[in-house]
C-alpha cells in the first residue's frame, strides 16, 4: 500500500502544517522558517517517510499526528545532513541545534501518544541514518529512513531487525535487506 493510498495526504500538507507549528510556538525556531519557502515544495504529492508512516495500520487512529511527527523529526534529520525544506538556518551550527530542536519536538509528539515502538524504530532510524551519513552511503541512509518509517507504520518485522543488524554491523549486504525491510518483503531464508 503506497502512503497516498493509507490516508490520502500530500507531503505539502504535513510540511504546512509544521510551518503552522513552528511559528504558533514563536521563538528562534519560528524565525528560522524559511519566508520563502518554494510553492512547489507545499503542493509535492510524493510521499516521503512521514506519508509512509502515517499509512499503516499502526498508525490509522491518529495518521494526521503521526505525519506531522514524523515530518517534524525528519526535518530535524535533513537539517543535520544538509539542508531543510522549511528551515533555512544562517549558519550550519544553528541548522544542527534546530535539527535537534525538531528530533526532540517530533519525538516528544510520539512520546505523548504512547508508542514506544515506534520510538524505540526512530531511535534506531536516526543512528542508523546517521552511521550511513558519517560512512558516506547516503543510499543507505535514504533506505534506512524509508524501512524506519515502514516499520512505524506497520510495526517491525524478523526482516527489519535483520537489516538493522546488517547495518549496525556495517555489512555490505545491508542496503538490500534495508530496502526489502522497507518494501514489506519477506526476507528469503
Amino acid at each position: 500500500m503506497s502512503a497516498e493510498e493509507g490516508n490520502g495526504s500530500a507531503n505539502g500538507s504535513a510540511l504546512r502544517r509544521l510551518v503552522g507549528l513552528l511559528r504558533e510556538q514563536g521563538g528562534l525556531m519560528a524565525t528560522l522558517v524559511a519566508a520563502d519557502a518554494p510553492e512547489d515544495l507545499f503542493s509535492n504529492n510524493a510521499p516521503g517517510p512521514a506519508q509512509t508512516a502515517a499509512a499503516g495500520p499502526r498508525t490509522r487512529h491518529d495518521r494526521d499526528e503521526y505525519e506531522l511527527l514524523m515530518e517534524t523529526i525528519y526535518e530535524g534529520y535533513l537539517l543535520h545532513y544538509g539542508a531543510g525544506r522549511v528551515i533555512a538556518p544562517a549558519e550550519a551550527d544553528l541548522g544542527l541545534l534546530a535539527g535537534d530542536r525538531l528530533y526532540a519536538l517530533g519525538l516528544a509528539r510520539l512520546v505523548t501518544l504512547g508508542d514506544t515502538e515506534a520510538v524505540a524504530e526512530l531511535a534506531d532510524t536516526i543512528t542508523l541514518s546517521a552511521l550511513a551519513q558519517a560512512a558516506n552511503e547516503p543510499e543507505l541512509a535514504r533506505a534506512v529512513w524509508e524501512a524506519g518509517a515502514r516499520a512505524v507504520g506497520w510495526g517491525s518485522s524478523d526482516a527489519h531487525a535483520n537489516a538493522k543488524r546488517l547495518a549496525f554491523a556495517r555489512a555490505p549486504e545491508a542496503i538490500e535487506a534495508m530496502r526489502t525491510s522497507a518494501a514489506g518483503v519477506p526476507a528469503s531464508p
